[in-house]
């Protein structure tokens, strides 16, 4: 008995580093795949937009595929879980989500649209500025209180922007000020989203949920921008509506698909990634991916980075980190996370996803289909 009294604290403790090393290892994989996805989808529309100069087209297409996915994955939860899934009236869905929907697709729109005329690292810096705007219409709706720390952080973030864009080798105005309108609206994207998942009353806390009801509503918010800027060139084109070469058409449409995949991944990713871990380490992930964007950017496409842009840049991340920072010190002196709050601490998000963590004790059958999908 004296020896396996011995024996026990050692296997105790050699459990707890197994478990520590396991739960290391899960997050660096999830972190790893939201990498694949959110790179991926940056590249890939840089690459797809080289080639199809019909952005908004492509746009509209990703978000049928992923309506597409994101009801199939209802489907299969509701099968899985006999329990039916939140589905909202008319009268709350056009007041409510509405305005959620087209702030998110002219969003989401814009970003695509700009990458015909900028480079990729000119993107990822500017988009990385959606922070700023965020803080400021949180600030306007009375969701942050104002802060010495807050005006520091908008500071840091509007000078490494500055300094990023200024004598620019690789500058374009129209496609700057597109990207910076995609930002601007990400601040109200972002601001009525946090707004709309808090209004418990609605039931989209799942984020399946949110992306079922967003979807088609963002298609017909970008459907008249569609039509007036690209409508008559689209169906012209020998790509798409003229086309002569079936094969050609073909490719075309896998390509679009292909995109359509990567978003919903995307979105799915980050779900997994907040729903095993925390929106603190989504958005500690953020940072270090805008990093990787840029090494990738310089070395693959040859985008010309000087010294100057690199300072801005870091400017730029510090800004952002003492916002994350932040962030975890405001939770921890509430005495935990918050589901709602740090919504805004990563901009960049292309879908809506962010699980309450209320509905995750009560839907546990659901989080194990999330996770057997991932893996």
């Amino acid at each position: 008995p004296g020896a396996w009294e011995l024996q026990l604290p050692r296997m105790g403790r050699w459990g707890l580093d197994v478990a520590f090393v396991w739960k290391a290892l899960l997050t660096l994989g999830l972190v790893l795949l939201y990498y694949c996805f959110s790179i991926g989808i940056t590249f890939y529309n840089k690459w797809l937009t080289k080639s199809f100069h019909f952005p908004l087209f492509m746009t509209m297409l990703h978000l049928a595929v992923i309506f597409l996915f994101s009801a199939l994955s209802r489907a299969l939860v509701q099968c899985s879980s006999h329990r039916a899934r939140v589905v909202l009236s008319w009268t709350d869905y056009l007041r409510r989500v509405a305005p959620t929907a087209l702030a998110t697709a002219l969003d989401v729109g814009l970003s695509n649209w700009s990458f015909l005329y900028i480079t990729v690292s000119l993107y990822t810096m500017t988009k990385s500025s959606a922070v700023l705007f965020i803080l400021i219409f949180s600030l306007i709706f009375k969701l942050e209180e104002l802060r010495a720390a807050l005006v520091l952080v908008v500071l840091l973030i509007a000078g490494g922007l500055f300094m990023f864009t200024y004598k620019s080798t690789q500058f374009n105005v129209e496609g700057f000020a597109l990207v910076l309108g995609a930002s601007f609206i990400g601040g109200i994207r972002w601001t009525l989203t946090q707004m709309l998942l808090q209004k418990a009353e609605l039931g989209l806390q799942n984020p399946i949920d949110t992306m079922f009801h967003l979807q088609p509503l963002m298609f017909l918010g970008l459907f008249p921008l569609f039509a007036i800027f690209e409508g008559l060139h689209l169906s012209t084109s020998e790509k798409i509506f003229r086309f002569q070469d079936t094969g050609l058409l073909l490719r075309v449409l896998g390509s679009l698909f292909l995109g359509g995949i990567l978003a919903f991944g995307l979105g799915f990713s980050e779900f997994l990634l907040v729903s095993r871990t925390s929106s603190l380490t989504l958005s500690i992930a953020g940072i270090f991916k805008e990093v990787c964007t840029l090494l990738l950017a310089a070395h693959l496409l040859g985008d010309q980075i000087s010294l100057l842009n690199w300072l801005g840049f870091a400017l730029c991340l510090s800004g952002i980190s003492l916002h994350v920072a932040l962030k975890a010190l405001h939770a921890r002196g509430d005495g935990g996370p918050k589901p709602l709050k740090g919504l805004g601490s990563h901009p960049d998000l292309e879908l809506l996803l962010r699980s309450s963590r209320q509905e995750e004790d009560d839907n546990e059958e659901e989080g194990e289909y999330f996770v057997a999908q991932g893996q």
